[in-house]
C-alpha cells in the first residue's frame, strides 16, 4: 500500500463509532474522590497504552472524567513531543477530527431553526458547484445521519493516487466528485454507511445559504457565543501553542511523528478543527443537552437510528448508547472521544495523539469504554453482537 493510500485509509476508517439509546436506569456514579476509583482509571489507561502500543506504549494520553457531583479526575500521561521529551499537559491542543461534525450539524440546525432550510430539503435545492447524482432524493437529514448512500470520499481511486503534502490545497468539490463517481452503497434513506462526503456537502450547503465560510459561521454562531476560546477551524497547518504532536507506528513498530501529514483542506468540514480538553468538556454537554439549537431540532438531533451493527446507532451527527451521547474523531496522529451521560451528568474526554483503530473500538474509545464501565456499570457503550467492521471517519 502506498504512503498516500495508508494515510487515506486512516482517515476513512477512523474511529467515529456510534451506539444505540437503549439504556438501563442509571445508578449513582462512583465518587472520583475515592482513591480506588482513581487508581482503577489510571490502571485502565496504562493497560490500553500497552495494548495499542508498538515496541513501546502509546506516547501519550489525556483523560478527563467528571462525575456530575463536583468530582473530577484529569491526568496527562506521556509526552506531547517525544523528540524534545516535553510532557503532555491538560492545556495541549489536539486535532479533533470528526468531532468537527458536531459543530457543522449545530450550524445546520440553527439554520433550520431560523427557517432558512429544512432537514427535508433535497440536495438539489442548493447550487453547490458540484453535480451529485440523485440529488433530488437525498435530503439534508440523510446527509447528517449518514443515510445518503454516498460513497466514502477518502476510499476512492483518485484519492489514493493523489500525492498529498501538508501544503496541498484541495477543493471539497473535487473530493465530492471522486465520491459520486462511485456506485452508492444503497438508495437514499435505505441504510447507514459512514461517509465523509456527507459532511463535505453539508459544509457547502452552509456556505451556499449563508454566503459565508463554514469557518466563519462556526466562529460566529458557536465559538464566540459559547466562549470556546481554545477551539478553532484553521485555514493553515499551524497548531496553537501548546500542542500535542501526533504519532503513528512505522514498519518496525516504532513511533514516528506524523503531525500535519494530512492537509487541513483535505479534511474540511468533515474533520478540520482543533480544540483542547477544557473546551471539549464544555462543548459535549452543550451539544448533547440541546443548548446549541432549538427544541424541535434538538429532538431531531437526538433521534438515533440503528446502523445494523450490534447496538450501534447514529443521530444527526451524534452517537448514542445506553444513555451515553457524544462523538469520536480520528485522523493520522490523533484520536479523540467526547461523551456525556445526561442521567447522572458524567462526562468523559479521552484524547490520544495517535490514531489506532484496531482492536475495536480504537484506542480513545477503549479508554472511554473502560471508564464508562466504572462510572456507569449498567450502561456500558460499544457492545457488539459480532465482529466490528471499520466504517467510520475523521
Amino acid at each position: 500500500m502506498s504512503r498516500t493510500a495508508t494515510l487515506l485509509a486512516a482517515i476513512a476508517s477512523g474511529c467515529a463509532v456510534f451506539l444505540t439509546t437503549t439504556a438501563r436506569p442509571a445508578a449513582a456514579a462512583p465518587s472520583l474522590s475515592n482513591p480506588s476509583v482513581r487508581a482503577a482509571i489510571d490502571a485502565a489507561v496504562q493497560r490500553e497504552r500497552r495494548v495499542y502500543g508498538g515496541r513501546s506504549p502509546v506516547p501519550a494520553v489525556l483523560v478527563g472524567v467528571w462525575d456530575g457531583a463536583g468530582g473530577s479526575y484529569v491526568r496527562a500521561y506521556g509526552f506531547a513531543d517525544l523528540a524534545k521529551r516535553r510532557a503532555l499537559t491538560p492545556n495541549d491542543h489536539f486535532r479533533i477530527g470528526s468531532n468537527t461534525k458536531t459543530f457543522v450539524v449545530s450550524v445546520v440546525l440553527q439554520l433550520v431553526d431560523e427557517g432558512r432550510l429544512s432537514l427535508g430539503d433535497p440536495l438539489s435545492r442548493f447550487r453547490l458547484g458540484v453535480t451529485v447524482p440523485n440529488a433530488r432524493h437525498i435530503t439534508i437529514g440523510e446527509l447528517s445521519q449518514m443515510r445518503s448512500g454516498l460513497f466514502e470520499a477518502y476510499d476512492t481511486p483518485e484519492a489514493d493516487r493523489m500525492n498529498f503534502t501538508p501544503e496541498t490545497i484541495v477543493d471539497p468539490r473535487t473530493i465530492i466528485r471522486w465520491a459520486v463517481k462511485q456506485k452508492p452503497y444503497f438508495a437514499p434513506g435505505k441504510g447507514y454507511h459512514y461517509s465523509n462526503a456527507n459532511y463535505l456537502l453539508l459544509g457547502l450547503i452552509i456556505e451556499n445559504v449563508t454566503k459565508d465560510s463554514v469557518a466563519d459561521q462556526i466562529r460566529k454562531r458557536l465559538l464566540v457565543p459559547f466562549a470556546l476560546q481554545h477551539t478553532s477551524y484553521p485555514v493553515t497547518q499551524a497548531m496553537p501553542d501548546p500542542w500535542a504532536h501526533g504519532y503513528g507506528l512505522d514498519k518496525h513498530r516504532n513511533w514516528q511523528d506524523v503531525s500535519g501529514t494530512i492537509p487541513v483542506s483535505l479534511m474540511g468540514s468533515a474533520g478540520e478543527m482543533i480544540s483542547d480538553l477544557a473546551d471539549m468538556k464544555r462543548w459535549v454537554k452543550l451539544y448533547v443537552t440541546g443548548k446549541t439549537s432549538g427544541p424541535a431540532t434538538y429532538h431531531a438531533l437526538t433521534t438515533c437510528l440503528p446502523t445494523g451493527e450490534g447496538n450501534l446507532s447514529f443521530g444527526l451527527g451524534l452517537g448514542c448508547s445506553a444513555g451515553w451521547y457524544g462523538y469520536t474523531g480520528g485522523l493520522p496522529g490523533y484520536n479523540t472521544a467526547n461523551y456525556y451521560f445526561p442521567a447522572s451528568g458524567v462526562t468523559v474526554v479521552s484524547y490520544v495523539p495517535a490514531q489506532l483503530s484496531k482492536p475495536f473500538p480504537g484506542v480513545a474509545n477503549s479508554i472511554f469504554r473502560d471508564i464508562a464501565r466504572m462510572m456507569t456499570p449498567s450502561n456500558v457503550p460499544f457492545v457488539l453482537k459480532r465482529k466490528a467492521s471499520s466504517r467510520s471517519g475523521l
